[in-house]
């Protein structure tokens, strides 16, 4: 009976602190841009940037969420393999929003990286100077830019890794004097 009687009052016990364990949610809805927010790669305000923005909400960081200065980031970001702490949500302004522009993507516009219809391979470069993925909430406004802007509309899931994963062609770089400057950083010291 006291065997009974002690493995009941360990059941009791377990069940009372099960009870007390609070189960906490963290809150992964969008959050606005403010005047101080910083790009998580770049370290450069993102009110200095052209282009839609993006943000990463990690679990349990609590400094989450990571802005991005270009959607692209983001999107690279989240397909890279060394990653601080799980992914619970992705957000992307919408730049078909009304009032949205390219140089102010706009406040309450922010939609489901994973929902999104993106435009890859326009003429628009992200606030970094790299090529963007331009996101959309709809369909027929991604087309409509993509047709103004040049590009193809995909999903996120449809976006190859090399158009995000890869170093951006950034047009500016003369291929010569690269070469001499990596000579340089590779000759012996002294030489």
């Amino acid at each position: 009976m006291k065997l009974f009687r002690a493995a009941l009052m360990l059941l009791f016990a377990a069940f009372a602190l099960a009870a007390c364990k609070k189960e906490v949610v963290q809150d992964i809805s969008p959050r606005e841009v403010r005047a101080d927010t910083i790009g998580h790669y770049c370290q450069m305000l993102l009110v200095e940037h052209d282009g839609p923005n993006a943000q990463v909400h990690l679990e349990g960081v609590p400094y989450s969420p990571l802005f991005f200065s270009q959607v692209r980031d983001a999107i690279a970001y989240a397909r890279a393999p060394e990653q601080m702490a799980p992914i619970l949500a992705i957000h992307v302004n919408d730049m078909g929003a009304e009032g949205a522009t390219w140089d102010d993507p706009g406040e309450g516009n922010w939609i489901d990286a994973e929902a999104a219809f993106y435009v890859v391979g326009s003429a628009r470069e992200g606030g970094m100077g790299a090529p963007e993925t331009v996101p959309f909430r709809d369909r027929g406004a991604a087309e409509a830019f993509a047709s103004a802007e040049g590009g193809k509309v995909l999903t996120l899931a449809e976006i190859p890794d090399d158009m995000v994963l890869a170093p951006a062609d950034m047009g500016d770089e003369d291929d010569s004097d690269y070469e001499r400057r990596l000579r340089a950083l590779s000759a012996p010291l002294g030489g």
